[in-house]
Formats: structure tokens, C-alpha cells, sequence
């Protein structure tokens, strides 16, 4: 049977919380070789994946946004020698947002199966969630860290977003949130619909969607520093 790179999501809460249908996981127990984004999560994830082989024997390799491109063909060596691996992201799904779609994109150019698994999306959920359109969206990636740029961002997500009718979708480092929802809030159109996202599928788990004016009403904005935040633009 030909090698298969398994792109294998992991929960975007607690290692232990499950997310894999069980056929899916009964695919992945007897791997070996992992290319993972963070070696002691991704430990803990293996773990309650139920991976037959001993945690210490594993193959484990790093790709995270540090990893020298030269080195990705080293990674995929398992699949040269016959052998199925998988890669895990540090939460949610593999290769979307993530270091990995470079390599699943090597893994095409040498012929290699990938086989995606089902698991959480932070960037779907969110747009479930939002009532934004689901028809027609794109995720941003960060936004520029510095205020001017970070405003005249927002401003431009808004304008392609009231043109194309595109939902606009961003994120920002957790310790910055509170900062992006101040100026979003302070700048975006009062009809533009804005959905804040955090701590997808955990017990905390915060989503707040609705118009810019609304969100002007409130005495104070929610705190979402370090949380893992999901931001969801609409204007109409």
C-alpha cells in the first residue's frame, strides 16, 4: 500500500478533549513519524490519540514558522521509505493558518496521497458563528501591529468587504486582542458587523456578533487578552 500523509487535527482546547471520529483515529494509531509544530503538545495530543507505539519511540520532527524551507524535503523522508506519517499544527487544523501547507504542498509535487482527517477549524467555527456571509469570505492573517497600520487595515478589510460582500477574517497576537477590538470599534462603519470569536469549543468559549454601533453602546469592551481570539468583519 503506497505511504499517506495524514494531516491530523487536534483539539483547540485541552489535548484530552476529543476530535477525531473514531474510524479516523483507528487510521492513524499505528504512525510512527510525526512532523508537529510543537514537540511537548504534540506529545500530549499522541497520547490521547491512542498511538499504539510508546510516546518516546515516536519520530517526532519540528516545522514551525522558524523551519529553513531547504529543510522540508529532510521531512518527508518517512514517506520515501514507505511509511505513512502524519502532521499535527498546534491546535486546530493542519496546514490551514499554519507552517505545514508548504510541506503538504511538497508532499503533491513528489506524488505523495494526502489524506485530510476531520477536526476543528477556529477560522469555520468562527464564521459559523458570526451571521456574517458564508458564501463569500477570506481569512487576513494577522493585522499589522503598529496603530496607523493596523486602522488603515481595518479600513481596507471594511471596503473590500461592503464591495465584494466578502467576509473579512483576521486574528492578532492574544496579548494584542484588546487593543485590535479598541480600534476596530473606534473605526469601522456603525452598519458593519463585527464578531469577535474566543476560546472555541472551551468552557470559556466568548462569541459576540452584531453592529459597530452596538458594540458602541457598551460601557466596556470585553477583555480578551491572552485569548485565542477569531475576528469577523461583515459590511453591508
Amino acid at each position: 500500500m503506497p505511504p499517506i500523509l495524514y494531516l491530523i487535527p487536534t483539539p483547540l482546547g485541552t489535548p484530552d478533549t476529543p476530535c477525531l471520529l473514531p474510524h479516523e483515529q483507528a487510521q492513524i494509531t499505528g504512525l510512527t513519524d510525526f512532523v508537529v509544530e510543537a514537540e511537548k503538545t504534540a506529545r500530549s495530543h499522541l497520547k490521547h490519540l491512542g498511538i499504539t507505539t510508546p510516546i518516546r519511540e515516536l519520530n517526532l520532527q519540528t516545522l514551525n514558522e522558524h523551519t529553513d524551507p531547504k529543510t522540508l524535503p529532510e521531512l518527508l523522508k518517512p514517506l520515501q521509505q514507505g511509511r505513512s506519517m502524519g502532521i499535527i499544527s498546534e491546535a486546530g487544523c493542519p496546514a490551514v493558518a499554519d507552517p505545514g501547507a508548504n510541506l503538504v504542498a511538497l508532499a503533491h509535487t513528489h506524488g505523495f496521497e494526502v489524506h485530510p482527517l476531520v477536526g476543528p477549524s477556529s477560522l469555520l467555527l468562527a464564521l459559523m458563528a458570526s451571521g456574517a456571509n458564508g458564501q463569500n469570505f477570506a481569512f487576513k492573517g494577522y493585522l499589522p501591529a503598529e496603530k496607523n497600520e493596523r486602522i488603515a487595515a481595518l479600513k481596507a478589510l471594511e471596503q473590500r468587504s461592503r464591495q465584494y460582500n466578502e467576509t473579512q477574517l483576521f486574528i492578532e497576537t492574544p496579548y494584542r486582542n484588546n487593543a485590535l477590538l479598541a480600534d476596530a470599534v473606534a473605526t469601522l462603519h456603525p452598519a458593519t458587523r463585527l464578531c469577535t470569536a474566543c476560546d472555541l469549543t472551551l468552557p470559556t468559549q466568548t462569541i459576540i456578533s452584531r453592529p459597530v454601533a452596538d458594540w458602541k453602546k457598551a460601557d466596556t469592551l470585553p477583555d480578551f487578552k491572552k485569548r485565542p481570539t477569531i475576528f469577523v468583519l461583515h459590511a453591508s
